[in-house]
């Protein structure tokens, strides 16, 4: 039995720091505090791109646009 205050020996190289890790909850807690709407998935957008839109709700606006367009044009096709 190793004594509680033993170093552990492990396989990882000095330059990843663990405590920049992120904690991902699993389970029910995982959803929690977040809305109904909210999926929990991180999306970036290249700087140029999000340069364009001041949040979220620009993003998705411009989108459903996009959709209805393109579905419009498709049923006219």
């Amino acid at each position: 039995m190793t004594a509680p205050n033993s170093k552990m020996n492990d396989d990882l190289r000095d330059e990843y720091d663990l405590t920049q890790l992120r904690i991902r909850k699993r389970g029910t807690a995982r959803m929690a505090g977040k809305t109904p709407n909210d999926s929990g998935i991180d999306i970036y957008l290249d700087p140029d791109v999000a340069a364009t839109f001041p949040n979220a709700q620009a993003v998705n606006e411009a989108l459903r646009f996009l959709i209805r367009v393109t579905q419009q044009k498709q049923t006219s096709v």
